[in-house]
């Protein structure tokens, strides 16, 4: 059995757009109705929404027959997690708040098995090796991972150039929304100053030969940060399109769509 293709990996060195969808429902049936829609790349999040490590397994074989790549977002960066998400077949894998190239450096070595890094042998054991059917798989399994480091705070992107150095690192992805707190401004990426370390990051992401992604509901910005580099660009959050859809739908009925439904009387 061959190792399983890495999609996503394959795509990003062609220097095409990309275009995902956050994937927050944490089941395999929300993920699946996803996964058809015609994404490039869907973001199965274990850090923000209610996910396991069993509930993103489900998920990642609930997806598999679709052209959408799965990539997975850990809660952490801690090794032990990595093995185990690398175990049930992540194949893309992003972790949020890095801050240093160290950090980065730990990721890496967290995504090898020796002498390259510190990744425990499971063999049998995991998905990831097809239960031991694809051949070399050691020696082999790297060619086909893809790391994503987040660069969504100040220090994180006043060490970005170092950061998108790292050998092993595929990608930095920017949070737009954790970088504008971080900064002092709310809920309001637009800022000036916001914006001006988002291209920051861009272009020293670009500068060391790595490609650079961000989250980007609003079309005005999405296609800004595309017209800055920005190669893979989540487009929308499956919960914030069910919930905006829901409220267009009840306000073709009711005048005040926020309001409680009257109560009824039987």
């Amino acid at each position: 059995m061959k190792m399983p293709h890495n999609v996503f990996k394959a795509a990003l060195a062609k220097n095409e757009p990309q275009y995902g969808i956050w994937a927050g429902f944490a089941t395999g049936y929300a993920s699946e109705i996803v996964a058809g829609l015609g994404y490039d790349w869907m973001l199965i999040d274990g850090e923000h929404a209610p996910n396991t490590v069993p509930s993103i397994l489900a998920q990642l074989q609930a997806v598999m027959p679709y052209p959408t790549a799965p990539i997975v977002r850990a809660v952490t960066g801690d090794a032990v997690l990595i093995k185990q998400l690398l175990d049930i077949g992540v194949q893309t894998l992003m972790v949020p708040m890095v801050e240093t190239a160290e950090q980065a450096k730990a990721l890496v070595q967290a995504m090898r098995y020796p002498p390259h890094g510190i990744r425990g042998v499971g063999g049998g054991l995991t998905r990831a090796t097809r239960w031991d059917a694809v051949p070399d798989y050691l020696n082999t399994a790297h060619q086909e991972l893809c790391l994503i480091v987040q660069v969504e705070s100040r220090k994180g992107v006043e060490n970005v150039e170092a950061i998108a150095a790292v050998e092993g690192v595929d990608a930095v992805f920017i949070g737009p929304a954790d970088l504008s707190t971080g900064l002092g401004h709310i809920s309001n990426p637009s800022h000036p100053e916001v914006q001006q370390q988002i291209r920051h990051a861009i272009d020293a992401t670009l500068a060391a030969g790595k490609v650079c992604g961000i989250l980007a509901p609003a079309e005005e910005d999405a296609r800004r940060y595309m017209s800055w580099g920005c190669q893979f660009v989540a487009v929308g959050i499956d919960i914030s399109l069910l919930r905006q859809a829901a409220k267009e739908n009840l306000a073709r009925y009711r005048e005040t769509p926020d309001a409680a439904p009257a109560s009824r009387t039987y």
